[in-house]
């Protein structure tokens, strides 16, 4: 596939970018004359904020008037008018599922779907399987538990819509996953990147070359870890695919993917509208916190949602010749994971792709401790071979690229958790660290 790609939607995706603003203010103001008199959280919200009516909405400097939602007003919200809060357009009755937040980064969020926005999530990774380059001719393999949480939910309904021939994983362990995608010939694994790699260790456990599997794409979400070129590299040569990289939310949807040219994150802005923020000032940024509102979600929308994820908007059109804006290495981490360590400003993404440039090491964990009052930090880390040397090499490394000495604590085999889903690679402890 060269780098101009195939497209879901050729004309939404290459629109000029004064007829694409055109576009997205006409949807805006069709869901705010919709929202408005029906949604009792937006209608506080705006109202609280002097807007008296939808029809005031005549412009973008009318739009940048309406307040930023955060992820605390939702879930204090739901605490309010449990179970599912106040932010539902209609009835009830009229909604068809019920998905909830991860949890990974405090209270989760229940939310509602109605069967017309459980479409718009189809559509909107139909965006993410096209750029990829993902035909009806596919099959695609999930490899996750299909509970409450959203997970690859969406993509598993996108997949379908696009008419590629859909494997669920569920229900399964590892070697069973292996073991179903070789005999059912799948050709795209859609997964954490965290789980590709484990099932990389678990096919070499078991003396498997998942490179001569038939799989030709990987989808990754939930991390911004295929965005990481270490990453990225250590799952392409593993699994002889090309992997792709992804980013949407619960309270959201899907709204960033890869092309082919896979320089960076295309915001898909035929169904969402993007902000980069000062994240203290509030104020328009090249370098920020992302802002999301969401176009085709009228049952629970959100307007102007503070993201938490750390940006980079690219200065330069992107060669596949998409319109849509495109944030420059992706998600580069999450705004309340920054690490303060002897007053360097350290992202957990940051670390994980120093680590990931030594292929002698399976897993790893930040932990973070306190020491006279001070943030310090130690990996912990499984090596597969010289554990000493290559210790020394990689806190060597650590300090050539980040400027600041981190600890580096080789552990045994198979001592540290793998993940299906979202790993949680950071821990605080309290106090000193125990001895590894």
């Amino acid at each position: 596939m060269g780098a101009e790609g195939p497209f879901f939607d050729r004309a939404l995706e290459t629109l000029p970018r004064e007829r694409l603003r055109a576009h997205q203010w006409d949807r805006f103001r069709a869901l705010a004359r919709e929202v408005f008199p029906a949604n009792a959280f937006v209608r506080r919200r705006w109202e609280a904020g002097g807007l008296r009516s939808a029809q005031e909405l005549r412009s973008w400097n009318d739009f940048t008037r309406l307040p930023f939602t955060t992820k605390a007003e939702l879930v204090a919200d739901q605490a309010e008018h449990p179970p599912f809060g106040s932010n539902l357009t209609y009835p009830v009755e009229r909604y068809v599922r019920v998905h909830q937040t991860s949890g990974s980064s405090g209270e989760p969020i229940r939310w509602l779907e109605t069967q017309e926005s459980w479409e718009w999530w189809a559509r909107c990774w139909g965006f993410v399987f096209r750029g990829a380059g993902v035909t009806p001719a596919d099959r695609v393999f999930f490899p996750f538990s299909f509970g409450l949480f959203i997970g690859f939910w969406a993509g598993f309904e996108g997949a379908r819509a696009l008419g590629a021939l859909v494997i669920p994983g569920g229900g399964q362990d590892s070697p069973t996953r292996l073991h179903w995608m070789e005999a059912l010939g799948a050709t795209v694994l859609v997964c954490t990147p965290s789980y590709a790699l484990h099932l990389l260790e678990v096919g070499r456990e078991r003396g498997m070359d998942l490179a001569k599997l038939p799989v030709r794409i990987t989808v990754h979400a939930g991390e911004p870890g295929a965005g990481i070129p270490a990453v990225r590299r250590r799952i392409e040569e593993g699994w002889g695919a090309r992997t792709f990289d992804h980013s949407g939310m619960t309270e959201v949807g899907g709204y960033g993917f890869e092309c082919g040219a896979q320089a960076g994150l295309h915001v898909n802005e035929s169904e969402f509208i993007a902000e980069v923020i000062d994240p203290d000032s509030g104020a328009a940024a090249e370098e920020g916190e992302l802002v999301l509102t969401n176009l085709g979600r009228a049952g629970s929308p959100v307007f102007r949602y503070r993201s938490g994820d750390r940006v980079r908007l690219a200065g330069s059109a992107c060669a596949c010749g998409r319109s849509f804006l495109r944030l420059e290495g992706g998600i580069r981490g999450r705004l309340d994971d920054m690490l303060i360590v002897r007053g360097v400003n350290v992202f957990p993404s940051a670390l994980e792709g120093i680590v990931r440039q030594f292929p002698a090491v399976d897993e790893f964990l930040i932990e973070v401790y306190k020491r006279a009052e001070m943030d310090e930090v130690r990996l912990l880390v499984e090596i597969d071979g010289a554990a000493a040397a290559t210790a020394r090499e990689l806190k060597e490394r650590l300090r050539a690229q980040l400027g600041i000495r981190i600890e580096v604590v080789p552990v045994p085999a198979r001592s540290l958790p793998r993940y299906e889903l979202k790993a949680k690679r950071v821990v605080r402890r309290t106090g000193s660290p125990a001895p590894a």
